[in-house]
């Protein structure tokens, strides 16, 4: 049973460091997650019973990088392109039996997007997007349960993420020598939503290594198939006019540690991988999108008191990568090669807040 508690604590720690999958700067890695990590405390709650969670990620892109070199000039002469994305997933979950569970994601933003280039080139501005975002509904099961469970356990599920958030939204930029006010749709990277219908497929698991110590890992791959969305992007190429809607994916792995001393503490050390392919798995890859990868160490600290979890993680970046994309292949020479860039995040900043529902408390409330 000793054993037992620790793997709840553990699956609901990782399971909050994991909610959203979130790159850190102009690769458009969206407010997203693989729906069973996004429920998380599926293999803890009993039959009929809830968890809702609250999660909230901040994080400042501003480092060019063009393929893993990255492009310190740009800081130096002012030129940098400064993302600032703060986003709020509201989660709900709910455990059909002791493995099948059920998710509904509902995410929302607040982006700010800094530049010169996309203005007069000479004056610094700011756009701007909120709302809320594409959600995502979904299910998973775990595949072992009772006594086998004890040791560990491995989920897998499968979900639909929505074209719910604007996907054309707009803001004022300053076009001209006389920085006239011109009403665009903003970069590709605060758009609130894609246009597109996902199909995801994620896994998560954890295994007992040691007293205290646990083996985690998870990860999703969302498919695209839609091409492009009509959506544009106010960019120079023909082939880059409109937007494009790609697939996404992240996998992440570490080892977790609980605290004897102090009841319900964790701590946790991993890494993780998360990126935007450079064409989908399924349908065409047309259009305009930032493709690349960031590899992070990814450290956290997580309790739980009662009910309640409370985590904090911090992924670190240490490989930026913003491969070519189509268009660059496709506008690439034997002389020039095309290679363009996108500015990432240092690290980002990941804060979840969880509350389990007992099943005996909604009944006591029903009783009402």
């Amino acid at each position: 049973m000793k054993n037992y508690t620790k793997i709840t604590i553990l699956a609901i720690a990782l399971s909050l460091a994991y909610l959203n999958a979130y790159a850190q700067g102009c690769v458009a890695i969206r407010q997203f997650s693989g729906v069973g990590n996004a429920v998380g405390q599926g293999n803890i709650l009993n039959p009929g019973e809830w968890n809702v969670s609250a999660n909230y990620r901040y994080f400042k892109s501003f480092r060019h990088f063009r393929g893993s070199h990255e492009e310190p000039n740009r800081i130096e002469d002012g030129t940098e392109v400064i993302n600032y994305q703060h986003g709020l997933d509201i989660n709900v979950s709910y455990a059909f039996s002791d493995r099948l569970y059920g998710i509904v994601s509902l995410p929302f933003q607040y982006n700010e997007r800094s530049s010169l280039y996309e203005h007069n080139r000479t004056e610094r501005h700011t756009t701007y997007s909120k709302g809320f975002g594409d959600m995502r509904i979904g299910a998973g099961y775990w595949l072992l349960s009772g006594e086998k469970a004890k040791k560990g356990n491995t989920a897998i599920g499968l979900g639909i993420k929505f074209p719910t958030g604007d996907y054309a939204a707009t803001s004022t930029f300053y076009r001209g020598e006389e920085a006239t006010p011109t009403e665009m749709t903003v970069d590709q990277s605060i758009q609130l939503g894609d246009g597109g219908t996902g199909l995801i497929i994620d896994f998560q698991g954890l295994w007992n290594i040691g007293s205290s110590f646990f083996y985690y890992y998870d990860g999703f791959y969302m498919f695209n198939p839609k091409e492009t969305n009509g959506t544009p992007t106010n960019r120079s190429r023909p082939n880059e006019a409109i937007m494009s809607v790609p697939d996404q994916f992240a996998v992440r792995t570490g080892v977790f540690k609980s605290f004897e001393k102090i009841h319900g503490l964790g701590a946790s050390l991993g890494g993780r991988v998360e990126g935007i392919p450079v064409r989908d798995v399924f349908g065409g890859s047309a259009g305009f999108r930032r493709p690349g990868y960031i590899v992070s160490v990814e450290p956290g600290v997580s309790y739980m008191l009662g009910n309640v979890t409370g985590t904090l993680n911090v992924p670190i970046a240490l490989i930026r990568n913003r491969t070519q994309s189509v268009t660059d292949i496709e506008n690439s020479t034997p002389d020039r090669e095309v290679h363009g860039d996108a500015a990432f995040a240092d690290y980002l900043i990941n804060f979840t807040v969880a509350v389990r529902i007992p099943k005996k408390a909604k009944e006591v409330f029903n009783s009402l």
